[in-house]
């Protein structure tokens, strides 16, 4: 080979080793900063979601601790008023019984805002009770089925309930099915949910277009915030499955 042949050779060699150095460099910056955006969604999901948590919990708060006693005090004081005829005594009583709806809907909101169970008993208590209320109030028959032992922090349980909230009420609401069998187990560090109905499906390219779909993409984000991964197998007239690994 020529001195002028090598020479040539070794230009294009340094050049080919430049242009990778420089590629390289460019598809990392591109990773690195397409990583610190979905980062930085992430943390913006996150705080909106726990400002969200936070707010249903003061509101929860101030129905069950201030607005409670101060419509049983009320009634109380209203059950102690002497009728002087019988539109009087009427009156009394339908106030009564509106004071006694009106305390029972705010424990119902208390109880939707954040339940005292999940506080005090943890996600799979908590979770039995919404299901067994929401087989009482809907004819749609829920089979859940869960780990003897299942052991996830505070922050989890609460995005958790609300995923089983989500597919709960998403089912009622839009499935038309008769059974929704939900299924919660650990292996290894995951923590798997998978949920399959008997409903009407759905087409999900079509449901993200429409107001309805705001449901799905809650799910999303809630999947996300706590690093799992959510997939979605449903057909119209088939049905619909939910399947949710988060890491524990």
């Amino acid at each position: 080979m020529h001195p002028e042949e090598q020479q040539l050779y070794e230009i294009i060699l340094i050049a080919a080793i430049v242009l990778a150095i420089v590629t390289g460099y460019f598809i990392y910056s591109i990773i690195r900063q397409k990583n610190h955006v979905l980062r930085w969604q992430q943390n913006r999901i996150r705080a909106e979601i726990e400002t969200l948590e936070n707010e249903r919990k003061r509101i929860a708060g101030d129905l069950h601790d201030e607005l409670g006693p101060m419509l049983s005090a009320v009634k109380l004081q209203v059950n102690h008023l002497e009728p002087v005829d019988e539109n009087e005594k009427k009156l009394l009583e339908k106030s009564s019984k509106h004071i006694d709806e009106i305390v029972k809907r705010f424990r119902e909101i208390s109880y939707d805002l954040l339940p005292n169970t999940l506080v005090r008993k943890g996600l799979v208590k908590a979770a039995e009770e919404f299901f067994g209320k929401m087989n009482d109030a809907h004819p749609l028959r829920i089979e859940f089925n869960y780990p003897t032992e299942l052991a996830v922090s505070k922050e989890k349980e609460i995005y958790f309930y609300r995923i089983l909230q989500e597919i709960t009420h998403n089912t009622i609401k839009h499935a038309k099915a008769e059974n929704l069998k939900i299924n919660l187990h650990k292996t290894g560090t995951q923590l798997i949910l998978h949920t399959k109905d008997d409903g009407c499906g759905f087409s999900y390219e079509a449901k993200l277009n429409e107001s309805s779909g705001l449901g799905l993409l809650n799910l999303q984000s809630r999947a996300e915030v706590l690093n799992g991964q959510m997939s979605i197998n449903s057909q119209p007239g088939k049905g619909t499955e939910f399947y949710i690994t988060i890491p524990v």
